[in-house]
């Protein structure tokens, strides 16, 4: 006796389940310029390495007789795939299949795909539209009952969402439209990415418009809301754009936090020397420059991988190798507060500084600091707390890290430039500038009395601002040894290939823990 029939309705079953929502609901999807699950997930993995786990879950139809007659299938889609040859967990929502909202939701699919991520130590790419399997009204009435969020279920899907953060990369699409528990699940992540034509919130539209707000999606969560409140690193204009960010992403770093990051052969020489640093710092020092084509030139070519650009944009944060090895780089931009950290300049540094204390990758900072950001607004918005946490987060971290100090670093912040209580590297182009604060301000309180008595109170100003400028030499600091080595800032580059060799042999793997900040 064979079991054909058994296998015939198995894949028609499967069939069935890539039918998705059906032909209208793909239509339309494909009218909004936007791709399937399936398609995404085909896009996201390399060639035929994908894996679907429940794939003829759903809610069958069956007549009078117990037969089976067809199916909805769910609405999440999940398995194991390869990126670049490298294992992965993928999973996705269907829109096609009532928006991707609980009343057609397998609520085990995602859960589980977060578990398989934590027990077999696999990156988690989530890939997300709708509610990400979250509540309806409808579902009041489909269910019978009101749901009350939480419960065994729903708690443990938050933990998982979450701790996984600890244990393994996870990364986050936005493709369409995403709100409430999506939007959890985008936002839970170490890179998150989003295309311009969607939005992400905690409600949508319809809900946020009864509070007398008459707002689109765009107005109200678009691209350019999202990426500049912090809660998305990178809006594209392209779904296959987005896949490529996750690629690039994932390549920096270890499958989990039990291995270190992938080393990559580098043909680049350590010894690259670009002329144009020697001048890039203007002597005028109020004289803004352009600090990320310091940053290409000083890492691998072309390795340079930002992230959260439009947010906390004092500071410039991205992933680059150096001589091979994945390094996390944070370099000041004088082009906003001339480099100072406001509160969400340090916010960004805690995210960033904990993902490399988590995943094993060396810190490179290219300082140009001149203190935390002063006035009314950097009182309300605590940034002196944020600026300790920040202090605290580069503290606790474990990595090697090297600094290079390129002109300004001053005040409280200056302090956030090098963990404290351990070894660090730390170097300063001939242009660094420092001190507890800069003279400008400072010297109108300290010599008030003696400006105010001269004959000619401008020319006295200019007398001792060019007295104290001298004794503000950084040769003067390195003869106390309160710096330890000036170099030509065409050396930056060979530098740091050094200290890339020397910390790629004391990384340790394994799970990190921190303790509280203020």
């Amino acid at each position: 006796m064979s079991w054909q029939p058994e296998l015939d309705e198995l894949q028609r079953r499967k069939a069935l389940a890539h039918e998705m929502g059906g032909a209208d609901k793909v239509k339309r999807q494909h009218d909004a310029g936007r791709l399937t699950v399936r398609e995404r997930i085909g896009k996201m993995v390399d060639d035929a390495s994908f894996q679907e786990v429940g794939s003829i879950s759903g809610i069958g139809e069956y007549d009078a007789a117990g037969k089976f007659e067809t199916m909805t299938p769910a609405n999440c889609v999940f398995g194991r795939g390869k990126v670049a040859g490298r294992p992965v967990v993928v999973v996705g929502d269907d829109f096609t299949v009532r928006g991707g909202s609980a009343d057609a939701s397998i609520s085990a699919k995602p859960l589980m795909a977060e578990e398989m991520a934590a027990e077999y130590r696999l990156p988690i790419i989530r890939i997300i539209e709708g509610s990400g399997g979250g509540g309806s009204v409808k579902t009041i009435e489909t269910k019978g009952a009101s749901n009350l969020p939480g419960g065994i279920g729903g708690t443990r899907a938050y933990l998982l969402m979450t701790d996984n953060l600890s244990q393994v990369p996870v990364v986050g699409l936005g493709l369409g439209s995403v709100a409430g528990l999506g939007a959890a699940r985008l936002a839970s992540t170490h890179y998150s990415v989003m295309t311009r034509n969607s939005a992400m919130f905690v409600a949508g539209p319809p809900v946020v418009n009864r509070l007398g707000h008459n707002l689109t999606k765009e107005e109200l969560g678009g691209s350019e809301i999202q990426t500049r409140s912090g809660a998305i690193d990178t809006a594209v204009d392209t779904e296959e754009e987005a896949f490529e960010c996750v690629r690039r992403f994932l390549s920096y770093l270890p499958p989990s936090v039990h291995e270190l990051p992938p080393v990559a052969a580098c043909d680049d020489d350590p010894e690259r020397a670009d002329e144009f640093l020697l001048s890039v710092i203007p002597r005028n020092r109020r004289q803004i420059y352009k600090m990320r084509p310091i940053v290409e030139s000083v890492v691998d070519k072309g390795s340079f991988f930002e992230m959260g650009r439009n947010f906390g944009r004092s500071i410039i944060a991205g992933l680059a190798r150096v001589q091979g090895v994945p390094v996390l780089v944070l370099a000041s931009d004088p082009y906003h507060y001339g480099g100072s950290w406001n509160a969400e300049t340090c916010q960004k540094v805690v995210r960033f500084v904990d993902l490399a204390t988590t995943f094993h990758l060396p810190v490179v900072y290219l300082m140009d600091c001149p203190g935390f950001l002063i006035g009314l607004d950097a009182e309300k918005t605590a940034t002196i707390r944020h600026g300790v946490r920040a202090m605290a987060a580069i503290n606790q971290s474990t990595v090697p890290w090297c600094t290079i100090i390129v002109r300004n670093a001053f005040g409280v912040a200056a302090v956030a430039h090098q963990p404290g209580g351990r070894l660090s590297m730390r170097y300063a182009w001939v242009s660094a500038y420092w001190g507890s604060l800069p003279l400008e301000g400072g010297i109108e309180a300290a010599y008030r009395a003696e400006i105010d008595g001269a004959p000619d109170p401008k020319a006295k100003l200019q007398e001792i601002e060019t007295r104290l400028n001298a004794l503000r030499s950084p040769f003067r600091s390195a003869e106390k040894f309160w710096v330890e080595e000036i170099i030509d800032p065409r050396k930056t580059r060979s530098l740091l290939c050094d200290f890339a060799r020397l910390a790629a042999p004391v990384l340790t793997p394994g799970k990190v823990s921190f303790k509280i900040r203020p």
